[in-house]
């Protein structure tokens, strides 16, 4: 006699919760595996020169604002994707280019010529002219980003936003430092 096989509900509901388990494995391990290979997928991001100008546009001895386009953006980004910063001429062919967030929480910090002070308006911040930490919660300078002058233009290297993150990337990467202002 053959014997029939009967679907019970304890079976239907292991099966029901093998699918389940595995769906949910996978919704996990995805992000991971997206995470792990990062790296990879950023490697084009580095040195990104972009230009901010002529360098007549920005006086010797004056902070001025700003403005370029990121070059990792993205359709969705729209008008997000026009990056401000600070460059500050210094001497001759001497720059100085911050990134416009204050190293605690990344608010938008505003230059004040009076004073010459970089203030940031969240939590009270304040940086020197060269970008050193003044006073406040911030625990380094502001972020500086790497500038070239090429046929008379200031271009900056913005693929990656200047953090510490990606201030110990390059130096593992490049064998050397990127900024002085990091405290």
């Amino acid at each position: 006699m053959s014997e029939e096989k009967h679907v019970t509900r304890r079976s239907l509901l292991m099966a029901l919760g093998f699918v389940f388990n595995g769906i949910v494995g996978v919704a996990i391990t995805v992000p991971v595996i997206g995470y792990l290979l990062s790296p990879i997928k950023k490697k084009g991001a580095y040195n990104q020169w972009i230009s901010l100008g002529s360098i007549s546009q920005f006086p010797a001895g004056q902070t001025r604002l700003a403005e370029f386009i990121n070059p990792n953006k993205r359709v969705q980004d729209g008008e997000t994707a026009k990056t401000p910063c600070w460059v500050r001429h210094v001497s001759a062919d001497k720059f100085q280019v911050f990134a416009i967030n204050c190293a605690h929480l990344g608010c938008p910090v505003r230059w004040f010529p009076q004073s010459e002070l970089f203030m940031c308006p969240c939590h009270g911040g304040v940086y020197y002219a060269d970008g050193a930490r003044a006073s406040g919660p911030p625990e380094r300078g502001l972020f500086t980003y790497d500038y070239k002058i090429e046929s008379g233009e200031l271009h900056i290297d913005a693929g990656l936003m200047p953090t510490l993150a990606d201030q110990a990337r390059l130096v593992t990467i490049t064998g050397k430092g990127k900024s002085p202002c990091l405290g």
